[in-house]
């Protein structure tokens, strides 16, 4: 199966809640071994794995901000939010014997690197995950815009988007609407055109300018991770061909 994959290097963006489980907060460490344990199949499998974590389990900055808080303080605090969640993952992922570097783009040397990217593509030539933490150590981007500027600097092949409780990219809410049309490939202007929850416009221009696939797919259905690095038919993609 490995000679048959599709993707040599891959980003995994996984947002925070999907290491709260049910509690939509914090962090739960069975869900995190959980999605521990799929990122360790995809090492084996010889794809080159780096993770972007969100924060929002923990801390929104776009919250915080409409409540009257300095956005560029409400950023940071998100900013060190996905690290918490980064070292979460390290840990899970170590106890699985899947050696783990944790990147961040604010400098904080006492429990990780600073981002570099020469040294994060040799992690993973050596067979090691790549945690990018910190954001990208501005206020104002998003860590969707992290894994799309992440995944151009190390050239990445895919951005895998696992979303929580939907299985693709769809034309409305079909939590909402049960009439709402599912799209298996999307180009990257319409994303825009059409407001559609993938990725923010600054993410999403990125990677349109930067030709980098995104794979939109459900994280709540074990093994998916594998499925969609695999470049199996799942979820909807975006800006590539099945």
């Amino acid at each position: 199966m490995s000679e048959d994959k599709k993707y040599k290097r891959i980003i995994l963006k996984l947002s925070g809640e999907a290491m709260a489980g049910e509690k939509g907060f914090g962090i739960d460490p069975t869900v995190v071994y959980s999605l521990a344990k799929q990122i360790k199949e995809v090492v084996e499998h010889g794809i080159e794995v780096a993770v972007v974590n969100g924060g929002g389990n923990i801390w929104r900055g776009l919250s915080g901000y409409n409540k009257g808080m300095d956005r560029a303080t409400a950023d940071y605090m998100g900013m060190l939010a996905t690290v918490i969640n980064s070292l979460a993952l390290q840990d899970a992922l170590e106890n699985l014997e899947v050696p783990t570097r944790v990147q961040s783009a604010i400098e904080m040397r006492q429990i990780a690197e600073p981002y570099i990217r020469r040294r994060a593509i040799r992690h993973m030539e050596k067979e090691r995950v790549v945690i990018f933490a910190a954001g990208t150590g501005n206020p104002y981007f998003s860590t969707d815009t992290t894994a799309a500027l992440r995944a151009a600097e190390i050239e990445a092949d895919a951005i895998l988007m696992a979303k929580k409780g939907v299985d693709g990219v769809y034309d409305s809410d079909p939590a909402k609407n049960p009439d709402a049309k599912k799209f298996d490939t999307l180009d990257y202007i319409d994303v825009i055109q059409r407001h559609l929850n993938v990725m923010d416009s600054t993410a999403n221009s990125l990677c349109m300018d930067n030709s980098i696939p995104i794979v939109v797919f459900n994280i709540d259905e074990p093994g998916n991770i594998l499925r969609a690095a695999m470049g199996e038919e799942i979820g909807t993609l975006v800006g590539g061909k099945k």
